[in-house]
């Protein structure tokens, strides 16, 4: 496995471009196998965990052509479903927690999906009932072999709407849900619907390949299934996850960034909330410029003067993934702030690696960290450090390029699996950094 060497302390400088959202474009990837014609995907980013998706679409027979940087064709005119029993199809599956949304398209269309229980982030308990239970509503059998952990849902007909209410706003269960019941007969209404504009980003692909959905943006979606789609050309949004990590970067490191081509109507709460940590954000058309904050930034407490609390929420909520990075600029802040993680319950278990860098922070629990701001009198200590998982991985990057010295970071893959060039894009802006 490889390393990231860090010599943190260095002030960047420059413009930096986000790479196509990971999340969306597992979604719209997954998608392509709900039609047998050609659709085109932009700004796909280059990062592990899409790598692998594709390959498995490769392996199950989906047609996939690079066409430009970031650009592919994918047809899936001619899909193996035997290579779902295949060993190595289980295996790479297992890897990668997007491999879920394969199940709501191939068994739309070919009545027939397994899957191994997925891998990804070892961030606490993500269940998948709320998946399979509203697959069933609409027709599916489900067979779970507990032995081997595979999940295996057939539809000897087609599939017919119902009326679902969701138990959790599941990005993923929506997204499965949704790509199973464009294909369906007659309608399915699904509330409490998650709303992310990478769920929005989904639907409009699937419109544009002849679907019908209603209520995209809303928590109510209405899907009038159709019998075939077609083709269609789809760009994917720029990462806002990895948006958010720019901006704590330009502040741990107080430097003037300019974030490129960002999107901003589909930012949510990002801006704000970096906001009431103190950090000026700036648009400049559809950018966001990053001032140098010589002197700090300073907590904003509410009105009745009581403690700053940050906490994520489904959206329009603050993203869960950026939990990670809000803690580790709060370390410097001038001021104290509660992180309260609600959404799940081991994401906040990398701060003992803060603590040992010299942050002050008290983990009360799973879900609740109270940070103590250093204001930057005291800066983080240079160390040697694992990436658990690809945003805290990212947070303790940040960090390490704030603390003066030398730090190494290992279990790189894991940044890797969300960011795409890591080590070059941050070079691009004079940071000390090599792959070892």
């Amino acid at each position: 496995m490889s390393s990231l060497r860090v010599r943190g302390g260095v002030k960047l400088s420059g413009e930096i471009t986000p790479q196509g959202a990971k999340n969306e474009a597992l979604q719209v990837i997954c998608a392509t196998l709900l039609s047998d014609d050609d659709i085109i995907i932009s700004n796909v980013p280059n990062i592990i965990d899409v790598v692998k998706l594709i390959d498995i679409l490769k392996s199950l027979g989906v047609q996939v052509n690079e066409l430009d940087k970031g650009k592919y064709s994918f047809n899936s005119k001619k899909v193996n479903l035997k290579y779902l029993e295949n060993q190595d199809f289980i295996n790479n599956a297992k890897k990668l927690r997007g491999s879920i949304m394969l199940v709501g398209p191939l068994l739309a269309r070919f009545g027939l999906a397994s899957i191994p229980r997925p891998g990804g982030d070892k961030i606490g308990r993500r269940r998948l009932d709320t998946h399979f239970i509203n697959l069933e509503k609409l027709g599916a059998k489900l067979d779970y072999n507990s032995k081997n952990r595979m999940y295996t849902v057939t539809s000897n007909n087609s599939l017919k709407g119902a009326n679902i209410l969701l138990d959790e706003a599941s990005v993923t269960g929506t997204a499965n849900i949704v790509m199973a019941s464009v294909l369906a007969e007659g309608l399915t209404t699904i509330y409490n619907a998650a709303c992310e504009p990478y769920i929005q980003q989904l639907c409009i692909l699937l419109n544009n390949m002849g679907a019908d959905i209603k209520g995209i943006g809303s928590n109510l979606l209405k899907i009038n299934g159709v019998p075939s789609l077609n083709g269609a050309n789809h760009d994917i949004l720029p990462d806002m996850i990895e948006i958010g990590s720019w901006i704590g970067l330009a502040a741990m490191t107080r430097s003037k960034l300019k974030i490129k081509n960002v999107s901003w109507d589909n930012l949510g709460q990002i801006p704000e909330v970096f906001r009431k940590l103190g950090i000026t954000i700036n648009r400049e058309g559809d950018d966001i410029l990053i001032p140098e904050h010589p002197n700090g930034y300073s907590v904003s407490n509410y009105i009745d003067g009581s403690i700053l609390t940050i906490s994520d929420a489904p959206w329009p909520g603050f993203s869960p993934d950026l939990i990670s990075i809000i803690l580790v600029v709060a370390t410097q802040a001038n001021g104290s702030t509660l992180i309260h993680q609600k959404m799940f319950e081991s994401r906040l278990f990398f701060v003992d690696k803060l603590i040992d860098m010299g942050a002050k922070i008290i983990l009360c629990d799973p879900h609740r960290a109270s940070v103590i701001g250093l204001n930057f009198k005291s800066s983080l200590k240079p160390t040697i450090m694992t990436s658990p998982d690809i945003r805290a991985g990212i947070a303790l990057l940040i960090a390490a390029l704030s603390a003066s010295g030398e730090s190494i970071i290992q279990n790189v893959e894991q940044i890797d699996r969300g960011y795409e060039n890591i080590v070059e894009r941050l070079k691009s802006i004079g940071a000390d950094i090599d792959r070892v």
